[in-house]
């Protein structure tokens, strides 16, 4: 309990210091070599100094090595956005820490909010390696539909696209269904910041008849600083329901058919989850649902009691979460000011952990707790937990701890999470000196409970297996919702 008033605290804290205004930021600025030199220096002395999982997935001399080249190719001065796209990205991919990113300063990222910038034209989802439109920037094109395959832009293959692109997003280990997602998201940001701009593009495709065929498309370019400007009706947003803003984080809609109930879960952090679950479930057992299907399918995480207390109202038998949770520091000392809540961070560090014979920082709330199943309110019926790439850290815990157990299946595709652990509990942010670039990072290292080490650095596979579908992508429906209603009705 305390520990829970200690992240709200912190979460408070956080969001109030976060009220700066950047009227005169010039996202052309230009650095100097020996200040990008001081944030790269600086950037990897707290990485390893304090990254609890800096060489889980990459062995000590290969880092460095990465390190070394990366300084060296600082060699001329960078905008921060070139600076963060060609020295930082490629170097904090190779740490395989799916919480450990790279983001543009607080400056930048309030400038270029509501802005519209040139880009490659055409949205595409990306999975494996096949690409295909699902939407257009160019109104008046058409060829490209949505569904349309492409083959290649600029004589550049789909599936060298694609490897290229996953060079600079962070990952659990080699669990990359996450970044499909994302490049499916950020197409058109990503190819301009990896390959730059064009005036035009070579594009190959598939037309209707799956023929290859090529055409030329113009840059995408918005008038002189376009941005997409908002003006809401005052009165409409103070008369409308609260609780719809709730429920984008969770939801729980009981089919008309009384055979099953969707639980929307978005994120554990977010939308009262205690109130909701104990209202949820209570209204399962009150109408007799003995299906139930949790979509996990984007929920990141967030607060670990949440995710604990959605094991106990499903969990069949006593399970343990974690085998370990520590961290290599019990302070931030002697970066503490370069963080954006070093001080605070610092302090919770060591009211969090215990240091044991090993020398090692432990969780003293997390670690080694046994997670007994509720008993009012329990639900015993038949679960599908849908998991896919975004399916990540706190939700990969509870995916791997009720996972094979009687009456609760996995559906869908292999989680971004690592199914062997990952870094989480706290993640801070390091701001660099000079640019401002936040480099995001965990303070713990969480080894799951039960976790198969022959699948080291993938994530948690689904019992049901239910790939991306073109089909779906083409006609517009929820293929893994689908098939487990189906399944679902033809076993009543």
């Amino acid at each position: 309990m305390r520990f829970r008033y200690f992240i709200l605290w912190l979460t408070l804290i956080y969001t109030c210091s976060c009220t700066s205004t950047y009227k005169s930021f010039n996202p052309q600025q230009k650095f100097a070599v020996h200040q990008l030199q001081q944030d790269f220096t600086l950037a990897r002395n707290v990485l390893e100094k304090i990254h609890p999982t800096l060489y889980w997935y990459m062995p000590k001399d290969s880092m460095e090595m990465y390190f070394n080249a990366g300084y060296k190719y600082i060699k001329d001065s960078m905008t921060e956005q070139e600076f963060n796209w060609k020295i930082m990205a490629p170097i904090i991919h190779q740490i395989h820490c799916g919480h450990t990113s790279i983001r543009l300063s607080e400056g930048y990222e309030k400038w270029a909010k509501n802005k519209v910038f040139a880009s490659f034209p055409l949205y595409l989802k990306c999975w494996n390696d096949t690409m295909a439109v699902v939407a257009n920037l160019d109104s008046t094109d058409r060829i490209f539909k949505r569904g349309t395959i492409i083959k290649s832009i600029n004589k550049i293959p789909a599936n060298k696209i694609i490897s290229k692109m996953l060079l600079y997003l962070p990952e659990d280990g080699y669990a990359q269904n996450v970044n499909y997602i994302r490049i499916s998201n950020n197409f058109p940001a990503l190819h301009r910041n990896i390959f730059g701009l064009s005036k035009t593009y070579n594009v190959e495709y598939l037309d209707s008849l799956g023929i290859k065929k090529s055409t030329t498309l113009k840059l995408f370019e918005p008038k002189s600083d376009t941005t997409i400007v908002s003006k809401p009706n005052k009165k409409l947003e103070k008369d409308s329901n609260k609780t719809k803003g709730i429920e984008k984080y969770r939801l729980l809609k009981i089919d008309s058919s009384g055979k099953f109930a969707v639980m929307q879960l978005n994120s554990f952090s977010n939308g009262g989850l205690r109130f909701f679950f104990r209202k949820s479930f209570k209204a399962l057992k009150r109408k007799n649902i003995n299906n139930l299907i949790i979509d996990l399918r984007n929920n990141g995480g967030g607060y670990i009691f949440n995710s604990n207390l959605l094991i106990k109202y499903i969990s069949r038998t006593p399970v343990l979460v974690a085998d370990s949770i520590y961290s290599k520091v019990k302070s931030l000392s002697p970066f503490t000011h370069h963080f954006k809540m070093g001080t605070i961070t610092s302090w919770g560090l060591r009211y969090m952990t215990k240091r044991k014979q090993n020398g090692i920082y432990h969780d003293n709330q997390f670690e080694g707790q046994l997670l007994v199943p509720k008993i009012k309110n329990h639900y015993s019926g038949k679960v599908y937990v849908l998991i896919s790439g975004p399916t990540f850290s706190a939700s990969t815990l509870f995916a791997n701890a009720v996972k094979g157990q009687s009456g609760i299946k996995l559906l869908g595709e292999e989680t971004g999470g690592g199914w062997y652990g990952n870094g989480g509990v706290l993640i801070q942010d390091l701001v660099l000196s000079n640019t401002k670039l936040r480099l995001r990072m965990p303070l713990f290292k969480v080894v799951q409970y039960n976790h198969k080490t022959t699948n080291f650095g993938l994530g948690i596979p689904p019992d049901i297996y239910v790939p991306t579908s073109y089909d779906a992508l083409i006609k517009g429906y929820d293929k893994k919702m689908r098939v487990a209603q189906t399944l679902i009705m033809q076993n009543h």
